[in-house]
């Protein structure tokens, strides 16, 4: 059986660090904002490219407290892509704002440039871009419409760890760069983590109280905050896992590179552009009968996963939230598949995987 990620295969490599990490974070007794948080957010902020780093407990945290700290006039409208993953949306909505749906690109599924400036109103406060499947957004057009309108940005880099556009890392570009460590992420904790960028200091400290119950000073609390800390172990993790980013998506694209070779031009393959480095933390694929193509990898052995299957206007939790229809958001969940491309998956496995999907076409 092909995996589409084993965690386990994925990061038993860095066990023997790993284990040292724990061993030393244990034995310390500072469990909560020490040295490895410190260490990290510093390495972090080098490797995107920015004067600041705050490290939380979570992606949607990272994104809900950037937004905050942002200051936004309460009810303000932030657009966001209209086929990206909830915890975009959910962000915008814990923080008291209104999510407004802007339709991606049909090539890059990434927020189109083109459908931002008909969307903004008078009561647009920011945009929201999301950089999906681990391809940079064209932050350069997001950032002239940004500066042209008065607006804030805040980049979801949930996915694009270490990729740019012209050579400039996601998470430098807007106001803030909200990161998830999610473990199945490029650059993965063993559990839940998040990560805030930014270049601006006041942007910066405003963050630093509000990840900690809105305090600078211990006990005594400013502004109405959270309790959301990147943790000790965590940070001991990325650390080490972070010396290992370039490797891990190097191998990735080394991967991508035999999908977009050997599939079958029937299937809509991700597009490749030479100012752009994608670090492919998923290879999707789209096909009409994605279902059945997904049944059929299934029975030869090999596991896929829907990135995502519901349009987000159409989630229960979004019920009177949105009106008007996606078209262009419902057909890539209809038809997306994501395929094996995990830093455990073989070039071997890959190939056969397009064996199988190409003798699917020829099966029909």
């Amino acid at each position: 059986m092909i995996d589409f990620e084993n965690l386990q295969k994925t990061n038993k490599s860095f066990f023997p660090e790993y284990l040292s990490s724990f061993r030393e974070t244990m034995e310390s007794g500072w469990y909560i904002l020490g040295n490895n948080v410190s260490t990290f957010e510093k390495a972090f902020a080098e490797k995107v490219g920015v004067k600041h780093c705050i490290g939380v407990a979570s992606g949607l945290d990272a994104l809900t407290i950037s937004l905050v700290a942002l200051g936004l006039p309460a009810n303000s409208e932030v657009l966001v892509p209209s086929n990206t993953y909830i915890a975009t949306i959910l962000a915008i909505l814990h923080a008291k704002l209104v999510p407004v749906l802007v339709e991606p690109e049909k090539e890059t599924y990434n927020i189109d440039p083109g459908k931002i400036e008909p969307a903004i109103t008078s009561r647009t406060s920011a945009i929201l871009p999301v950089h999906l499947y681990g391809k940079s957004c064209r932050m350069d057009k997001i950032m002239q419409i940004a500066v042209k309108h008065g607006l804030k940005v805040v980049e979801d880099c949930a996915q694009s760890h270490g990729a740019t556009l012209d050579g400039r890392q996601t998470g430098s570009f807007g106001d803030f760069g909200a990161f998830s460590f999610y473990p199945t992420k490029n650059l993965g904790a063993l559990g839940d983590a998040g990560a805030i960028t930014t270049n601006d200091p006041e942007l910066a400290e405003k963050v630093i109280s509000l990840r900690n119950y809105g305090s600078k000073i211990k006990y005594y609390n400013d502004v109405v905050g959270f309790n959301s800390r990147l943790d000790e172990m965590q940070a001991g993790f990325l650390s080490i896992k972070l010396r290992s980013l370039e490797r891990i998506n190097d191998h990735k694209r080394s991967l991508a590179a035999l999908y977009t070779q050997g599939l079958d031009d029937r299937y809509i393959k991700p597009v490749s552009e030479a100012n752009f480095f994608d670090v492919y933390h998923i290879y999707n694929v789209r096909h009409d009968d994605r279902d059945n193509l997904r049944e059929y990898l299934l029975g030869n052995g090999i596991k896929t996963e829907v990135h995502y299957p519901l349009s987000p206007h159409r989630q229960k939790a979004m019920k009177g939230i949105f009106e008007g229809e996606y078209p262009i958001s419902d057909e890539i969940h209809r038809t997306t598949l994501s395929l094996p491309i995990a830093f455990s998956t073989t070039h071997d496995e890959v190939k056969f995987v397009i064996e199988v999907m190409n003798s699917y076409l020829t099966s029909r």
